[in-house]
């Protein structure tokens, strides 16, 4: 039997490592058809134990499934783990797997990246599993070959090795609890966040609410771009790019766009919380335990993809 997602139901899922919905009238999502029981047994088991299995992308034509918090992805390519401005990090994770576009996303931005002082390219952190879904440890976005981790150090040695990778650490931008940027912010992080953003093919980008009041503070030509930097908790070593479904993907789910204009205003409300947070409600319920994801919550292509190939 075959359960409905509404749009709802998926903006409500959106991962930690993502963004809460805008107020705003939520823009029309297709209804996703999930597993429910009709892969008998499997249906019952945690989800992240079944694709976290996968080494390797399905044989199938590249397509992303559900939300970026409830999905799969078919056809997936793996970012190559060194290319002439970027490198992979964290091999042991299999997590530099990702759609197509996500792949040629990655590697135009990391062209653009080197042509900055000190910097050579990128050093490219979590995309997704081979096969996406949820992780067997970490986030619990990155499941539809469309989310990318991207560190905030600087990628001047671009000779690392496997091990190297394992070992080295990026660096925190933060300062004051993230209200503020340290002295490791520099231009060069406005402009690689600003030609990440513009790129079209980019939803939203998550990092830490005082890199975004300083580049509102900063940025004194085209602003458009500034609608797509989300304040979020974390994201003070690396930062978060969520892109849109691709065209034709029809059983994929976006995620309402920001609300209209810079965001400006609203990031230094995320600033003034933290420098003066307001009280704790006494009322405020217990968050519930989080159930984890079995296949049945999935969309029904992602039995296709765990058997394929």
């Amino acid at each position: 039997m075959f359960r409905a997602l509404t749009s709802l139901t998926l903006i409500a899922a959106l991962a930690a490592c993502g963004d809460s919905p805008p107020p705003q009238r939520a823009v029309s999502q297709p209804q996703i058809e999930t597993v429910g029981m009709s892969a008998g047994v499997l249906s019952t088991k945690e989800a992240k134990q079944l694709f976290g299995a996968k080494p390797a992308g399905s044989a199938q034509p590249a397509a992303p499934y559900g939300g970026y918090a409830k999905g799969c992805l078919a056809g997936g390519v793996q970012l190559p783990e060194t290319g002439p401005t970027w490198q992979a990090m964290r091999l042991s994770r299999n997590r530099n797997w990702a759609h197509p576009i996500t792949v040629d996303y990655v590697q135009e931005l990391s062209r653009k990246a080197a042509q900055q002082p000190g910097w050579n390219g990128l050093y490219i952190g979590d995309m997704s599993q081979p096969r996406g879904g949820p992780m067997l440890t970490g986030h619990r976005s990155h499941q539809s070959g469309l989310d990318i981790d991207i560190w905030l150090r600087p990628a001047n040695d671009l000779t690392l090795t496997r091990t190297e990778r394992e070992n080295i650490s990026s660096i925190s931008l933060r300062r004051a609890s993230g209200a503020f940027t340290n002295n490791n912010w520099t231009r060069a992080h406005h402009e690689i966040l600003k030609a990440a953003a513009s790129d079209p093919r980019v939803a939203r980008i998550f990092i830490f609410p005082g890199a975004k009041v300083a580049m509102c503070n900063a940025e004194k030509g085209d602003r458009a771009w500034l609608r797509k930097i989300r304040p979020w908790w974390g994201h003070h070593y690396h930062f978060h790019v969520r892109l849109t479904c691709p065209a034709g993907a029809t059983a994929c789910s976006n995620q309402n766009p920001p609300p209209a204009g810079d965001g400006c205003a609203e990031a230094q409300g995320w600033v003034d919380r933290i420098l003066n947070p307001p009280p704790p409600d006494p009322n405020a319920p217990k968050p519930k335990p989080r159930r984890e994801l079995t296949l049945s919550d999935l969309p029904r292509q992602c039995a296709d993809v765990l058997a394929a190939r």
